[in-house]
């Protein structure tokens, strides 16, 4: 008897269970909780990825796994957060080349990609460089460390917020600094989880391929090319956080930590708002009406998540659309008495909440369900 998978793609690292960081812990269990409410009866499978090796090679290593885990007349639905979209966008895209997926493209139904950068993001630009490299290391470690342990240090926020206060990005940050904070913020985990972060971001470190490819200009040749084949019915989730503000920043209060968190954030908007003129973020008349419909008005080519550019995040139908950040659309967002606690990763402003959550995989499964 044929089954129905459900693969939660990663997004950019691809640290699906590092240490005890679940990127998909919340996701998943809510996800699962939908589906059940609809009647709908699925496998759910959180899978990993190749780091941040080109979109090609992550693709047909998705392949890969699901081959693993479906039998021949299984449905196949795929559900990728960040470059994780881009990564089923191109399994399930004719015009692309990804070895291994002819054998499943028949059985995959759907796609939905979630603040996935269709458009490209500027922020990927900033960390090709050397520096820029060991930045992003520092940050997603900070990030693992957040989610962790509930907690950034106070020097990694300070260097990464004032590496990103301008569009000069790496200003205030050097190579050995950043090396020596990213070992301080090592320390706090044990031995084994030590072991195994430096392995990743070692494994990480050998192709950067991602990085290059995530830029506007480099997304416009994608855009050219892949087109969805017919029978599979593709949509996204869009984020959009709000812009950096006094108002916001003083609801904050005294509390340096995040004072801290938000002064990074401010540099993240920053630096994803420098769109270049060049690039069309024109929606379709139909994603514009549902933009509408389910922010309250159109954003604008400036507006992103803190990662992604809101309106690079547009593909097929917008199945979902609201205020949140990069993070908070995979559960990492402030809710410490929801039950799983849910820690934010960093403060934004969103007010983002366990029932807009809900909502958002409620809507994700009503579109599966429309199979």
């Amino acid at each position: 008897m044929s089954r129905t998978h459900v693969f939660l793609v990663p997004g950019f690292f691809g640290f699906t269970n590092l240490g005890d960081f679940t990127y998909f812990s919340h996701a998943r269990e809510t996800l699962e909780s939908e589906l059940a409410r609809r009647g709908i009866r699925a496998e759910v499978h959180p899978l990993d990825t190749m780091p941040t090796s080109s979109v090609r090679q992550r693709a047909a290593h998705l392949v890969g796994r699901i081959r693993e885990r479906v039998e021949p007349g299984d449905a196949i639905h795929l559900i990728g957060h960040s470059t994780g979209g881009l990564d089923c966008r191109f399994v399930v895209s004719q015009g692309l080349d990804v070895p291994g997926r002819d054998a499943i493209l028949g059985d995959i139904r759907s796609a939905v990609s979630i603040a996935s950068p269709h458009r490209g993001t500027p922020i990927a630009a900033v960390f090709t460089s050397v520096l820029g490299q060991r930045l992003l290391q520092l940050l997603s470690l900070s990030t693992v460390h957040m989610i962790r342990l509930g907690s950034i240090p106070m020097p990694a926020l300070l260097l990464l917020g004032g590496a990103v206060a301008s569009t000069g990005a790496l200003r205030f940050a050097s190579g050995g600094v950043l090396d020596q904070v990213y070992q301080q913020v090592l320390r706090d985990f044990d031995d084994e989880r030590q072991k195994e972060l430096e392995e990743f971001f070692s494994e990480a470190h050998k192709d950067q391929t991602l990085l290059v490819q995530l830029t506007p200009e480099s997304m416009e040749l994608v855009n050219a090319l892949a087109n969805p084949v017919d029978h599979v019915r593709h949509g996204s989730v869009v984020s959009v956080a709000p812009p950096p503000s006094l108002r916001i920043q003083r609801r904050l209060g005294l509390r340096a930590g995040w004072q801290a968190q938000y002064a990074l954030y401010r540099g993240l908007h920053l630096l994803t708002a420098q769109v270049p003129p060049t690039v069309d973020l024109t929606p379709t008349a139909e994603q514009a009406a549902a933009l509408r419909a389910h922010l309250g008005r159109m954003p604008s080519r400036t507006d992103n998540d803190g990662m992604v550019p809101t309106l690079s995040q547009l593909w097929g139908k917008v199945v979902f659309a609201g205020m949140a950040d990069h993070m908070d659309v995979m559960g990492h967002f402030h809710g410490p008495l929801d039950h799983p606690r849910h820690v934010d990763w960093l403060r934004t402003g969103s007010d983002f909440t366990f029932e807009r959550f809900e909502a958002l995989f409620g809507a994700i499964a009503s579109f599966i369900g429309d199979d």
